[in-house]
Order: C-alpha cells, then structure tokens, then sequence
C-alpha cells in the first residue's frame, strides 16, 4: 500500500468513527449535559495513556469555553493527588476497555465521595460504565493504525465527543463571544471584544491642537511635533470644528507658497470623523477603512465635539487588529 493511501485509509477509518457516532448519539449525552452543568465544582478529566492526552485536551476546552476543568492522572491520583478532589465535582473517566487498572482503583473514592461520574468507553459491560452515572458509549470497530491496535480512531472519536460536550455546555450557559473574550485576552478575537480606543489612544499633550486663525507654518509645525498626519482645528471653546491632514497640506503646497499665508480655518475640512471613548478599538479600525483615512478623533460620549485623544491606524495595527 502507497504512503498516500494509508494516509487516506487513517482519515477515512476516523471520519467514519465519528460518524457512527454522531448517529448513535441520544439520551445519554443530554444526561451527561446536564450533570457537567448542574456541577457546583469543579469538572475532572481522568484517563491513562493516549486517553489521559485527550482528557487534558477536553478539559482544556470546557476551561475556555466557561466551565472550570482540570485533568487529574489516575496513577498520580492513588498516591495522594485524589485530594484535590470536593464535594459538588463532577468526573468524567475516559478509558476505552473500561477496565484500566488505575482508572478502577479511585472509582471506588469517587463514589465515596458522591461525586457525580461520566464514563466515556468503548465498553458499555465494563467495570467503569457499570460505577457511572451516564455512560457515553464510544463504538470503535476499527483502529486506524495499520495492526489495528495503536488507539487512533477511538482517540479521535472521543476528542470529537469532548468538542461536542463542550460545545453543548457552551449553548446551555448562554456562553457569548464576550466571555471567550474574557478567557482569551492575549487571542485575536480577545483583542477585538477587549481593546477599546481608550486604551490605544494618544491623549493630553500628544493631541496637534491648533486655533482656526492660526496662520499654516504654526499649523505645519505642531503637526510635525505630534508626527499623527493631522491637526485638530478648535473655536475658542475648545471645540472641534474641523481637521487638517498631511494630504491636505500636500495638496495646498502643490499650488504655491501663497497656501502658506492661508489660516487653518480656511484649509480645513470640517465636521471630521470622530469616534466616542469607549468605542471598541476594532470599530474604530473600520470606520477608517471606510472611509479611507488614518486617524481618528476620540470624544467625550456626551460631547462628540469635547476631543479627550486620537487613535492611529498604526496603533491598531501594532495592537494585532489587523
């Protein structure tokens, strides 16, 4: 057999795995649901081998996903870290026979202690579906590995199962993208729910703030100085009236010297865009997408012409938005 088609043989044998069950999917699993949802504790992923790796792996997702869980190795477990389990935890044993011996040997304290147990098995007769509360049965009829004894489908079947848990948990909590938010700061879509304009913005001093009478060499100078492409042109008040940009200075220059006798009120352009403190920063990295241009005013939600700072499209860049 080619390398190509042992590849497609694995992939075909798993698929079909997770097929199977897909299809024989029922009650069990809205039981085991449940369970995992009313636990007041913690969740306890237990398994050896290659199930106790894909045990890490399906705790690792119920944490990030809103329900807190953690892996537990069965070996580890009978000289002493059993004591991290409480009242009020819920266990979901993973072993394909059912009958791993070290897996069996805490069943009986995690009965003694109530807890809730989930067993996820090839072998509905076993020792550890026997002990459980819900059984979710996963039938594997061949391993993928070519001597069908490497566990490769069984693995894959049950790694699939977890997703489903824990996407199913995700829709019963009302888990939103705000939360996984939350739990992912440091993540792209984390950044995008998290990071509003405030925190990107340049503030204070670093705002180009200049008088619409000021004549275009002091407009050009503090432009310079702020090095943000635009200036902020204000009335007495202290109110925005208007912006000009580097193109617009460009554009001016290429007439003549005479552009540099003109008054910022004259160059302006007024009623620029503008975004309210507090805006997400990714809003704000679309607006200037749209509308083509590279900074943005940030305003006082109450006063859309009180400017607080200015958000750089570089600085939305540099934030990992793009």
């Amino acid at each position: 057999m080619s390398l190509l088609a042992t590849a497609r043989r694995v992939l075909e044998i798993e698929a079909g795995a997770i097929a199977r069950l897909a299809r024989d999917l029922g009650a069990e699993f809205d039981a085991a649901v449940e369970l995992l949802e009313g636990c007041r504790g913690k969740v306890v992923l237990t398994g050896m081998g290659k199930s106790g790796i894909v045990c890490r792996k399906i705790a690792a997702t119920l944490a990030s996903t809103g329900t807190p869980a953690f892996f537990l190795h069965p070996a580890e477990g009978v000289h002493g870290d059993l004591g991290i389990l409480a009242r009020g935890d819920v266990v979901v044993a993973v072993s394909n026979s059912g009958e791993t011996e070290e897996l069996v040997e805490i069943l009986p304290v995690i009965r003694r202690l109530e807890l809730g147990l989930v067993a996820i098995t090839g072998n509905r007769r076993s020792t550890l579906a026997r002990r459980a509360d819900v059984v979710l049965h996963v039938p594997v009829e061949e391993e993928a590995c070519p001597l069908n004894l490497a566990p490769m489908a069984s693995t894959t079947a049950t790694l699939a199962l977890g997703d489903a848990l824990a996407a199913a948990l995700m829709e019963r909590k009302g888990f939103t993208a705000e939360d996984f938010a939350r739990f992912h700061p440091a993540g792209s879509l984390g950044r995008q729910l998290v990071l509003q304009v405030d925190d990107l913005m340049h503030d204070g001093e670093a705002v180009p703030r200049v008088a619409a009478a000021e004549a275009m060499p002091e407009v050009l100078l503090e432009m310079t100085s702020k090095r943000l492409g635009l200036a902020g042109v204000f009335d007495p008040e202290g109110r925005l009236v208007g912006v000009i940009t580097d193109g617009d200075l460009r554009r001016g220059l290429e007439q003549g010297p005479e552009f540099l006798e003109k008054r910022a009120g004259e160059v302006m352009t007024p009623d620029p865009k503008r975004v309210a403190r507090g805006t997400l920063a990714v809003e704000a990295l679309r607006t200037m997408e749209r509308f083509a241009i590279t900074a943005l005013f940030v305003t006082e939600p109450d006063d859309p012409d009180r400017v607080c700072g200015v958000v750089h499209i570089h600085d939305l860049v540099k934030a990992g938005l793009r």
